[in-house]
């Protein structure tokens, strides 16, 4: 499938929003996966630059049919954070109106911020799989960042958002955060994703912009905790 699947990391603020400050202060990631057969494509967390996002997948020769949001803060669907107004979800649904995938405990969150009515969304529970072209993509409900985060895993990549980065993972005392779910979401409900797989964030927190599963679980703090009562006593607070 590795020849079929259409799959691009975008940097905001270097690969698109080239000249938004906030974009290249935050560093998200933005994903494109498609089929390079059918030329059909879904992005990932669409912000920054709506235009300029598109104007990739008309290059590469694909065509946009959805969008998946791993969640509902403003710097992955756009919205207002910190005085900034950020392209998102509700620039793409009038620029080219697609369907909007979400985790059901995320849908009102992302209608809140980005404007977008329920009927432009698309709610999905843990283990969905959204098809682009023939290429599936698995949904995996990762709770704990937000009350409906969710990781998508498509033919060996792990595309997860803020639950896990490289070296670190999301931040649990922003509302709607939960550290025990969190713990559980990394070790368990992660727990089907193969070392093999390589994890593609959703921000550049560190040099590499993604890495083996197996070497994240080997190298990144947030895995050595054995129990969740030494994770609570670790992250609980974070």
């Amino acid at each position: 499938m590795d020849d079929r699947l259409y799959f691009r990391q975008l940097l905001a603020g270097r690969d698109v929003a080239t000249t938004d400050p906030l974009a290249r202060q935050m560093v998200n990631f933005v994903y494109l996966i498609g089929d390079r057969e059918t030329s059909e494509a879904v992005v990932v967390d669409p912000a920054y630059d709506i235009p300029g996002i598109c104007d990739v997948l008309d290059a590469d020769g694909m065509h946009l049919t959805g969008a998946l949001v791993t969640h509902y803060h403003p710097d992955h669907v756009g919205g207002s954070m910190m005085g900034y107004g950020i392209q998102g979800v509700a620039e793409l649904l009038a620029h080219r109106p697609v369907p909007i995938h979400v985790q059901e405990p995320e849908s009102a969150g992302v209608q809140k911020v980005t404007g977008a009515s329920a009927s432009d969304l698309v709610e999905h529970r843990s283990g969905d799989v959204v098809t682009v072209g023939d290429i599936p993509i698995e949904l995996i409900h990762t709770p704990g960042h937000t009350p409906g985060s969710q990781c998508f895993l498509v033919d060996g990549h792990l595309v997860s958002g803020d639950t896990l980065f490289l070296e670190g993972c999301g931040r649990t005392d922003l509302p709607g955060g939960d550290a025990r779910e969190l713990y559980y979401s990394l070790t368990q409900r992660l727990s089907k994703v193969p070392d093999d797989a390589v994890l593609f964030p959703g921000h550049q927190y560190s040099v590499a912009p993604s890495a083996p599963m197996g070497e994240t679980r080997r190298m990144n703090f947030v895995f050595r905790p054995s129990s969740v009562e030494q994770w609570m006593a670790m992250f609980g607070a974070q």
